[in-house]
């Protein structure tokens, strides 16, 4: 009997060996069909399972877009990296303050000069300082101003070909055509000197801009060309950055201002309003409808003739007819009173079969 079982388990045994193998067969059958459609095939080794991820997907995890125009999209992990460059509150505000400033600035630029000019808002991003030095293209003109109500400052950037069209356009050069471009040299003093009185222009439609959310005056210090002369903050503190666009018919540029985080602070709580002056949507109706039922709101007057201060011992030992002596007499000036406040004051006496107060002096200022 022994003999015979050993033989069944021997014989169970290999049975169990020949489906784990017949399993095995399958499962390679089913990755090599797998492999033929293109498709990534799942293998299980160990109880692990791994999959091996396509060019396409890899660059979607990275945030990369190889194909298309979109390498200026932030996505996936690159995204998770670069979040602390844009993690920085909105200001509702100053997108109003600089609406009206193109508006001003489109208006008196065509004064500056007698020319067709078209200024436009391309975007408000934020984005570090240092960041922005390394990326100014060169050669440009920095322009350092300074906000003497916050002790701050700020910059501008004009970049090569609105330099050159506003030199063309100040200096009579003729319409329909380019700005002659000269590369390579240092810009001349005329040249400096013509894009300082245009960033004085801007400068004062700035301070006339921010004139409804907060006086302040901006006053243009020093020009620069070397980008690494004019630092007015720490590589790592946020900034405001925003690029106008200044067309001149067939001429133009772009121009950019800089405003730290540091040199809004003073403006900050009126920066991240929503409307101006924080009304919210002011009813004028209900207002109207409000004030009207107050003033016709009726009240209780209290005239009083005379006051006395007696200690609670005394109060309590007084009895019936007892008689309390007050030092009014009857040309002593009574005191009305609205709610325990004294209002006003005047002479006590009667119209008709009334008592009256002739109110003669006023005992409280309305602010």
């Amino acid at each position: 009997m022994a003999d015979l079982d050993d033989e069944m388990d021997m014989a169970a045994a290999m049975a169990a060996e020949a489906a784990g193998d017949g399993a095995e067969d399958d499962m390679a059958a089913a990755m090599a069909a797998m492999e033929e459609d293109g498709e990534d095939a799942p293998a299980a080794v160990s109880g692990h399972s791994t999959r091996v991820l396509n060019q396409d997907e890899i660059d979607s995890l990275l945030g990369f877009d190889m194909e298309g125009e979109n390498g200026a999209d932030n996505s996936g992990i690159k995204a998770i990296i670069n979040s602390a460059l844009v993690n920085y509150e909105r200001l509702p505000m100053l997108e109003v303050v600089f609406d009206r400033l193109v508006r001003m600035m489109t208006t008196s630029l065509r004064n500056f000069t007698s020319d067709n000019v078209e200024v436009s808002l391309d975007n408000i991003t934020s984005i570090r300082f240092g960041d922005y030095l390394n990326s100014i293209p060169l050669p440009a003109i920095l322009s350092v101003f300074r906000a003497e109500e916050w002790d701050n400052f700020g910059l501008i950037m004009v970049e090569s070909s609105l330099i050159y069209s506003i030199v063309d356009v100040l200096l009579g050069g003729r319409r329909g055509t380019a700005a002659m471009r000269i590369e390579g040299r240092p810009y001349t003093t005329i040249e400096r000197n013509l894009v300082e009185r245009m960033i004085s222009v801007v400068l004062n439609d700035m301070t006339a801009a921010f004139e409804p959310l907060s006086p302040v005056t901006f006053r243009h210090e020093r020009i620069e060309t070397n980008p690494r002369f004019a630092t007015i903050a720490r590589p790592a503190n946020a900034a405001i950055l925003i690029k106008l666009r200044i067309d001149m018919e067939d001429r133009g540029g772009r121009l950019e201002m800089l405003l730290p985080y540091a040199t809004l602070e003073p403006v900050r709580e009126l920066l991240l309003q929503m409307f101006m002056g924080e009304k919210f949507g002011r009813d004028s109706i209900w207002e109207n409808h409000l004030a009207t039922e107050l003033w016709s709101t009726d009240v209780d007057i209290q005239a009083v003739l005379d006051e006395k201060q007696m200690s609670l011992k005394d109060v309590l030992n007084l009895e019936v007819g007892d008689t309390i002596m007050f030092n009014a007499s009857p040309a002593s000036p009574t005191v009305l009173r609205c709610g325990g406040i004294s209002m006003v004051s005047g002479k006590m006496g009667r119209s008709g079969q009334n008592i009256a107060v002739k109110v003669d002096k006023s005992l409280r200022t309305l602010g």
